[in-house]
């Protein structure tokens, strides 16, 4: 296992669709390991491929609280089957637009279909954080981050002052 960088805003590969993942391979079993380390330590609760600069639709996830026992869950090819019309509004964060923080509202629930590490085929419905979170993961491998769900005004405000900041390490 191994921490990878972090992409962030506005690194443009944070854009790409990511590719289907055909065979689950040593090479995935190790990015997931990887993604697994790298978003524990950041600390977050979800991280897809693309954020560490790999365009593979991959995504981990763990919703745990920090009292609780660790429950990590692997989502690979995920997809959402399904949408409820009633929405809920959560404050999002993400670890490529790190110390940003704002209320997007989703579907309340989803259906969710993917595979898992061993090549087995999963449906859940997933509700509150658990909903948030794997629809926010899966807007990743599309191309798509949390700040398109939000006004213009603050989405322009915030890709400049990050705009500004990779100017500012690129100088350094």
């Amino acid at each position: 296992m191994a921490l990878r960088d972090i992409l962030l805003l506005p690194d443009k590969r944070l854009r790409l669709v990511s590719e289907p993942v055909t065979t689950v391979d040593d090479e995935i079993r190790t990015l997931v390991a990887d993604m697994f380390e790298t978003m524990y330590d950041a600390p977050g609760i979800g991280l897809a491929a693309i954020q560490v600069g790999v365009a593979k639709r991959v995504v981990t996830m763990d919703i745990s609280r920090k009292d609780e026992e660790k429950r990590p869950r692997v989502f690979i090819n995920p997809e959402i089957v399904w949408s409820s019309d009633e929405t809920n509004v959560y404050e999002e964060g993400c670890l490529s637009i790190p110390e940003v923080h704002e209320d997007v509202e989703r579907p309340e629930r989803v259906r969710v279909r993917w595979t898992d590490l061993d090549g087995q085929a999963h449906e859940e419905m997933a509700d509150g954080l658990f909903a948030t979170c794997i629809q926010h993961e899966i807007d990743h491998l599309n191309g798509v981050l949390f700040i398109d769900h939000i006004s213009r005004l603050k989405r322009h405000f915030i890709t400049k002052k990050f705009t500004k900041l990779a100017a500012r390490r690129a100088a350094e």
